[in-house]
């Protein structure tokens, strides 16, 4: 199996390794945390959740570091990224285990929000240097293949996490703060486990500034123009409209994620329990996908290049999803969070490997930065349109229709700059 070699070649990177185990043990917990997340706001059956609710949510955890963000890439350039993922992780676990003190007392929800706010900044902190680092590790002709797979391992831990919490969450403690604390437990093991990496592995190769992090932050605004002004470049006109079409991408990921949360939780099920392991069941199968993508994307990348890739995984969602969605049932539905999972994916992968292999080392911490902020406002933005668009329930024709629409429109775009 092909996947399967080209997993044994990169595992003999001493460096690939070592990374890797930070990130299956970062991204597992950040599994455990959001399924956490979405038990305790979604899902409990004192609350009568509504998708504004949601919305709502995913605004206040997120928006907030979107105007943080780019800040945080110009430090990851500034900083060694070991010491990011190492610090970055101890301090998750600390959060995440105040997430769990607060889930347990009668303190109100906004602060519950807010050590929520934390984890998730933090979070996307250490998922920018992670990609970051990952050219330090392999060398460039096998940059897709671990572009592909490194990313894609981690997005199965993080599944495999949420599986770890519905579990704990259903079967063994009936309650979300045992499963923010499971969650805490594993960030302190991705942080004993970047300890394993020196200092100097992950870069960045230019020397280091001493000045204080108030001198530091100072020369944002001008280090951040600077990243933008070299993604502006023409050489690098291909990793702009590829970040562009992954944020649309995103876009409707969120939205369709927002209908499945309502669906699971009032449409399709008759009690609390059963819509959570529905969505539980929807979130492996959706893991699968993206583990397919790992499988394909390789052998298609590489075919047909990346950017013809990303219009191949939008125009099958396009075609795919309203024919599996639009039934509002459990099974199209599984179905159709495979496709997205893999097209979602997919097209993930040759960004992420277009925009590395565009951008010089000096500046990938900013950009990467930028992108999860595109993620983020995308993401909370389509919360904010399915809010809009669906009933109580969850079902919503419009809805889907438009995401459609919008994938169709991120192929067609993608199409004509590739013909260009």
């Amino acid at each position: 199996m092909a996947v399967v070699r080209d997993l044994r070649v990169l595992l003999r990177f001493q460096g690939f390794r070592r990374l890797l185990a930070v990130r299956l043990l970062s991204q597992g917990a950040d599994g455990v945390y959001q399924v956490a997340l979405a038990a305790y706001v979604v899902f409990s059956p004192e609350k009568q959740t509504s998708a504004a609710a949601v919305a709502s949510a995913m605004a206040v955890l997120l928006l907030p570091y979107s105007l943080v963000g780019p800040f945080a890439g110009v430090l990851l350039d500034r900083w060694r990224r070991r010491q990011v993922l190492l610090y970055g992780s101890l301090l998750r676990a600390l959060l995440a285990g105040a997430t769990a003190v607060l889930i347990l007392s009668p303190a109100p929800d906004w602060l519950f929000y807010v050590s929520a706010l934390c984890v998730t900044a933090v979070n996307r902190f250490v998922l920018s240097g992670l990609s970051a680092a990952l050219p330090r590790v392999v060398d460039a002709d096998r940059l897709v293949i671990a572009n592909s797979l490194s990313p894609t391992a981690g997005t199965l831990a993080a599944t495999a996490g949420g599986g770890l919490a519905f579990v704990v969450r259903l079967a063994v403690a009936d309650s979300d703060a045992a499963v923010v604390l499971v969650g805490a437990g594993l960030y302190m093991c991705a942080a004993l486990a970047s300890l394993s990496m020196a200092r100097e592995l992950l870069g960045p190769d230019r020397p280091l500034p001493r000045e204080q992090l108030g001198t530091a932050l100072t020369g944002t605004a001008r280090d951040l123009a600077a990243g933008v002004r070299h993604l502006a470049a023409p050489q690098r006109r291909e990793a702009a409209w590829a970040l562009a079409a992954m944020s649309m991408m995103r876009f409707c990921y969120g939205a369709l994620l927002v209908m499945l949360l309502m669906l699971c939780r009032y449409a399709l099920t008759s009690t609390t329990d059963d819509g959570l392991a529905l969505l539980g069941l929807a979130l492996g199968v959706s893991g699968a996908g993206f583990f397919a993508a790992a499988v394909v994307t390789p052998w298609t990348a590489g075919r047909l290049g990346p950017g013809r890739w990303i219009v191949v995984c939008a125009g099958a969602a396009a075609l795919l999803e309203p024919a599996l969605g639009l039934p509002f049932a459990a099974a199209p539905l599984l179905a159709a969070a495979f496709v997205l999972g893999l097209t979602t994916q997919g097209a993930k992968i040759a960004t992420d490997t277009i925009v590395q292999s565009s951008v010089e080392d000096g500046f990938r911490g900013r950009i990467f930065s930028v992108y999860d902020v595109l993620f983020n406002v995308f993401f909370v933005g389509a919360a904010a349109v399915a809010a809009l668009m669906l009933p109580p329930d969850g079902r919503s024709e419009p809805l889907v229709i438009t995401i459609a629409v919008i994938y169709a429109a991120v192929a067609g775009a993608m199409a004509r700059f590739g013909r260009q």
